[in-house]
């Protein structure tokens, strides 16, 4: 079973184990947050999925949410979708906002 793959895009994917590695956490652990939706399976099969890079970094955030606020993990998969939205709608707003920077 390969734990790393690139795919046609060159987006680096990953298997449970080196997310779960690289998150801190236990891989039956990582499958529970999955199925709550902290992250997708970007590829892969159901037996064995493949996940982005970055799930690590989503991953450990739930986790250190439930460590640290002591939220139940469905309030941290909560937080971590509210954070993920936060930032997106961050990012569309600063393309609106008037940069100051410029000469006037």
């Amino acid at each position: 079973m390969a734990l790393t793959q690139v795919h046609t895009t060159g987006t680096v994917m990953v298997g449970i184990e080196v997310v779960a590695r690289e998150a801190g956490l236990h891989p039956d652990l990582v499958r529970r947050l999955v199925r709550m939706g902290v992250v997708d399976r970007s590829g892969g099969t159901r037996a064995t999925p493949l996940f982005r890079n970055d799930a690590a970094g989503e991953l450990a955030k739930a986790a250190r949410l439930r460590h640290d606020l002591g939220l139940n993990y469905a309030g941290a998969v909560l937080a971590c979708q509210l954070l993920a939205r936060i930032d997106q709608l961050e990012t569309r707003l600063r393309r609106y906002e008037p940069r100051n920077d410029r000469p006037r």
